[in-house]
Order: structure tokens, then C-alpha cells, then sequence
């Protein structure tokens, strides 16, 4: 039998086991629909839905701000890691009788070297080991392209590199979902739309939905032969469809999200976004909304559209957070008693015994990654951070234009601008658990920073072109709101940006290396290919003349370290805002 074949059949036998058990589901209702009147209204199964969102292969505990948790005090804790994950996980578990474990998507993708240099398989295995009974798909388990997605559900070894992390890899336990994921080809979901747990006898309906726009934060070749319907259209078909099988019992794993205006985990301070309109319009027989991709923390109570209250929330990123949502399930609606809910946000604190199972799996990520990941790349003189200052630069963003402006100065470039969701984490003086000493950074941690193997290309844009890029840091999002992305700029490009003015016509003074921008003057501008394609919305970038092919954005940033020892986190004075 052929590697395809055998996947073809997994992936039949999979849709068909879901199959089985949502007309199993649908034949426990016909069958007991004689008896439903004499069932006592109190006859209720207690469930506890346990999710978390945007993983990202965070094995060992998150260094930096990546690593914290801000409390409604606005002081901090130290949180994430796969081990404390697991014991905090298990504790849950164990306060109630019927658990069921869910993601959110973002699994994998963007991840520290632990985790990727071995293709994210030692995530699959942590999550098949921590009993995850369904996963969205999110945009990053798509970094690499559809076809290595289905290799993370159904197994087999890399194409190109084999199986490094162990013999064989037998793929996901867990279905991923992606109720709006179309394959142009057939017209029908690439992926399974929905699965089906239970509590005790009573099914519950789980449905996994990527973010619309999802073409928008990959590459072009990441998401070739699919489209990504609207989310609210692929939820109200699902739980219509659901609903005729019986599940009454629903919850969405959405992979879109909204930001917040500070707060603790169980705070609802959000500003309006994608997540909370897709809520209000939504499908009112979903019962629970667990959201994931702006990496925030929120729980908050949002009505359906036929007024009732159904709880949003999202735990943060990284592992950091488990979102828990407590329902009864009415035996005789066979639906989740809405009055019975109650959400919280549950923090995975570093002050507990670490998992022994799961601590010996990250170990042997750690050890078989060691010899490429703790060796020396660089040395700084001080932390060198992703946070953002009020011009939207950051020291890291900064640094890492550049270096891409440094490597690719062969190529005429001039400038360079990265795209800020590229800079996955903080740089930390502080030494790590490798003990390479306070100032150094490793292999691994740069890779943390800059782990998509992005290509740098230089074009040539002419200063309106330039201008009209700068434009497109403000846009609009899905649901109207406003969607700021400050494209993190090399030395030599200074400019400011007006809030209060029109889009369109909020940038203003932009220089080059100390020189006027001229409209008709042609600069050549480095960029990465997933920007150049126009990802985040910066279509005019795919506009640019003359492209020339660079370095891996990581190998130059591991080049600029090299010829920059002990370097100092940029200042942010690039921009200015008013």
C-alpha cells in the first residue's frame, strides 16, 4: 500500500468514524424521543470544556513578556510550559466528572526551535498526550502548506527531511476543523467541518472555524487550491446540520479574535472586533464561543441573536492560560442549559509540580535539538524587546529591519521594513536553562524570533508607491473596525503618522537616509516574501519592480549578530506619531 493510499484511508476512515457517531447521536434521540416527557427536568450531565489557543510549539516555559500573565491588579506571573500545562490540565480534569480538551487553533507554526526544527512533530505528540479531543485550524498550521498540514493529522515522515525527532510519526489523534475551509476543486470543506465528544450520553457538537481571512497572513502557496468562506456562513450551516443529527449541545472553536484595552484574565475589556461581531450574528444554537489569534485573555457574556448570553473567551497564547466553560446538559432538550454556565480563565502557573510524562517529552525535544539550538550566535548588551512603543516600533522590529537592510545592500536596498507579527518573541540578556551566560543568544533563541524561513527580496518602488505602503498600515477590518499594523522600519527611513488624519493621508515627512522621498524617485526596498505577496494587507508591496532574491530572514539576522557584538537595543525614534 502507497504512503497516499494509506493516508487516503485514514483520512475515510476518520470522516467516517465522524459520521458514525453523529448518526449514532442522531439515533439516541429518535430512540429515546418516546420516553423524553417522563424524563425528570433535573436529569442533567455536567460537562467541562477545557481550551486553549495559539500554542505555537511553546514546549518549555516562554521567556520574557511572552512568559507572563497580566492580573486585574496589573501585576504579573510567571506562566506557560508544556509540563505545568499538563498538572494544571490534569486538576481540571479532575474537579469534574466529564471533561473534554479543545484548541483553538495555532497549534503549531511560529514555534521555538524545541518544537521546530522537528516539523512541530513534538507538539502533535504533546497535544495527542494531553487527551485533545478536537482542534480549529488557525492560520500557522498553514506555514508550511496544506499538504504538510495533512501530514501533522495523518502522519508519515517529512518529505524532505524524514523523521528527526523520532522513528515514525503517526500524526494527530485529534481531528482539526475547518468548517470553512473549501477546496476550490471540489466545492466541498478540505477538512472535516465537525466532530462529535460526549457527556456522558449526551453529544456534544464541537465546530472548528479559521479565520476568514486567513489568505491574508500566509503565503499565496500556502493556501493555493482553497478558499475561507465567511465565518458566520460555515457556522450557521454547521449547526444547522448538527442540529437535524440531534447534537443540540454546540461550541465553536473560532480562529479569529478581538484585542483588548488591558485587564485581567477574566476581564472582558475588549475592544470591538472580528470575534465579538461574528458572536452577535452567529448561530443561536451554538452554546460557547472559545476564540484564539490576537493572542489576548478575555471572558466576556455576549448575546446571541436571539438574545440570549452565551460566553466569548480567549486565554491568552503560548499555553499561558486554560479557558474553562462549566454547562449542564439538559436530558430532555439534550442541550446545554445556558442558565448552568459559567466561564473562567484558568492561569497555568509555574508554582505547581511539573508533569513527569510530559517533562520527559519536552526533555528529549530539548536534548535531541541541543547541538543546533544552545550553540553561540551573538551577544547584547540588554534585553531587546518586542513591545511596541506609541510610534508602533519596537527595539526588536528595529534591530531586525536592520539587519535586512544590512544583508541585502548588495542588492541596492535602502531601506528595509518588517512586518511586526514576524517577531515571535523578546530577546532576553538573562541567560536561559542552556547556560550560555547572561548576554549571549543562541541559535534557539534567535530562531524563536524569526522562525518562519521567510526569503528577504528587494523591489523597487517609486516614493508614491512608498507613501501608499505606509498607507496601509491603517486599515479596515472584517467587521469595520480599525486594524493598525506599524511595519517595523530599517535606520535609514524616518516618517510620521497622524491618528486624527484620513486614511489615506495620515503619513507625512517620510525620509530616506536624511533625504526627502520624492514621488517619481524609485527606492529599492527590502521586504520578506510573505509582505512582497502582499500578506497583511500590503498589497502595494506585490506592486514593487524588480525583485531581487535574498537570504533567509533568520540567516541574516544570525549575520547581523555576528558582525554587531554586543549590540544595543535600537532606539525607537524611527517614526513619530501625533
Amino acid at each position: 500500500m502507497t504512503t497516499t493510499t494509506r493516508s487516503a484511508t485514514r483520512q475515510h476512515r476518520r470522516a467516517r468514524a465522524v459520521a458514525v457517531v453523529a448518526l449514532a447521536a442522531a439515533a439516541l434521540v429518535a430512540g429515546t424521543s418516546g420516553t423524553a416527557a417522563a424524563t425528570p427536568r433535573d436529569w442533567t450531565s455536567d460537562v467541562r470544556l477545557i481550551a486553549f489557543n495559539d500554542f505555537h510549539g511553546n514546549l518549555e516555559p516562554p521567556s520574557g513578556s511572552s512568559g507572563r500573565i497580566t492580573l486585574s491588579d496589573g501585576k504579573t506571573v510567571d506562566a506557560g510550559g508544556a509540563a505545568y500545562l499538563a498538572t494544571h490540565l490534569r486538576d481540571l480534569r479532575r474537579q469534574a466528572r466529564d471533561s473534554i480538551v479543545l484548541s483553538a487553533g495555532d497549534n503549531i507554526g511560529g514555534s521555538p526551535a524545541v518544537s521546530a526544527l522537528f516539523h512541530d512533530e513534538p507538539t502533535i505528540e504533546l497535544l495527542n498526550s494531553l487527551d485533545v479531543k478536537a482542534s480549529a485550524v488557525g492560520n500557522h498550521e498553514l506555514d508550511e502548506g496544506f499538504q504538510e498540514l495533512k501530514r501533522m493529522i495523518h502522519g508519515g515522515c517529512h518529505p524532505k527531511d524524514g523523521c528527526q525527532f523520532r522513528k515514525t510519526f503517526k500524526g494527530a489523534k485529534f481531528p482539526m476543523l475547518a468548517a470553512n475551509m473549501i477546496s476550490e476543486k471540489t466545492g466541498l470543506p478540505a477538512l472535516m467541518p465537525f466532530s462529535v465528544e460526549f457527556s456522558g450520553p449526551m453529544p456534544v457538537g464541537i465546530i472548528g472555524v479559521p479565520l476568514k481571512d486567513l489568505p491574508t497572513v500566509v503565503t499565496a502557496d500556502a493556501v493555493k487550491g482553497l478558499k475561507f468562506e465567511d465565518e458566520v456562513k460555515a457556522i450557521d450551516r454547521t449547526a444547522n446540520l448538527l442540529d437535524r443529527l440531534g447534537v443540540k449541545a454546540q461550541v465553536v472553536l473560532l480562529h479569529q479574535g478581538d484585542n483588548t484595552e488591558g485587564g485581567g484574565p477574566n476581564d472582558c475589556r475588549t475592544t470591538p472586533g472580528p470575534a465579538r461581531a461574528i458572536a452577535e450574528r452567529a448561530s443561536a444554537k451554538v452554546d460557547a464561543i472559545f476564540t484564539g489569534h490576537s493572542h489576548q485573555q478575555y471572558v466576556c457574556s455576549i448575546k446571541d441573536p436571539a438574545g440570549k448570553p452565551r460566553p466569548v473567551l480567549q486565554g491568552a497564547s503560548f499555553g499561558r492560560i486554560l479557558s474553562v466553560v462549566d454547562a449542564k446538559i439538559d436530558w430532555l432538550t439534550r442541550d446545554i442549559d445556558r442558565s448552568s454556565v459559567k466561564a473562567f480563565n484558568h492561569v497555568v502557573t509555574r508554582d505547581v509540580a511539573e508533569d513527569k510524562a510530559t517533562k520527559s517529552l519536552v526533555d528529549e525535544a530539548k536534548a535531541k535539538a541541543a547541538p543546533i539550538a544552545n550553540r553561540a550566535v551573538g551577544t547584547i548588551s540588554a534585553d531587546v524587546m518586542r513591545a511596541a512603543a506609541p510610534s508602533g516600533e519596537s527595539p526588536l522590529g528595529n534591530m531586525i529591519a536592520d539587519a535586512q537592510l544590512e544583508l541585502t545592500k548588495a542588492a541596492g536596498a535602502q531601506l528595509a521594513l518588517m512586518n511586526p507579527g514576524g517577531v515571535r518573541a523578546d530577546l532576553v540578556f538573562k541567560g536561559s536553562s542552556a547556560n550560555e551566560g547572561d548576554g549571549v543568544v543562541t541559535y534557539g533563541e534567535a530562531f524563536t524570533v524569526q522562525p518562519f524561513a521567510n526569503i528577504l527580496q528587494t523591489i523597487t518602488l517609486t516614493g508614491a508607491q512608498l507613501k501608499a505602503v505606509l498607507e496601509q498600515q491603517f486599515q479596515t477590518g472584517p467587521d469595520g473596525a480599525p486594524i493598525t499594523r506599524i511595519l517595523q522600519p530599517s535606520s535609514t527611513l524616518k516618517y510620521t503618522w497622524t491618528a486624527s488624519a484620513p486614511r489615506g493621508s495620515k503619513i507625512s515627512g517620510i525620509t530616506v537616509a536624511g533625504q526627502p522621498v520624492q514621488p517619481e524617485t524609485k527606492y529599492r526596498v527590502t521586504v520578506n516574501n510573505f509582505l512582497q505577496t502582499g500578506g497583511d494587507g500590503f498589497t502595494e508591496l506585490s506592486k514593487g519592480a524588480e525583485l531581487t532574491g535574498g537570504a533567509i530572514d533568520l540567516d541574516a539576522f544570525l549575520e547581523y549578530l555576528k558582525l554587531k557584538p554586543n549590540a544595543a537595543p535600537p532606539a525607537t525614534d524611527r517614526i513619530t506619531a501625533k
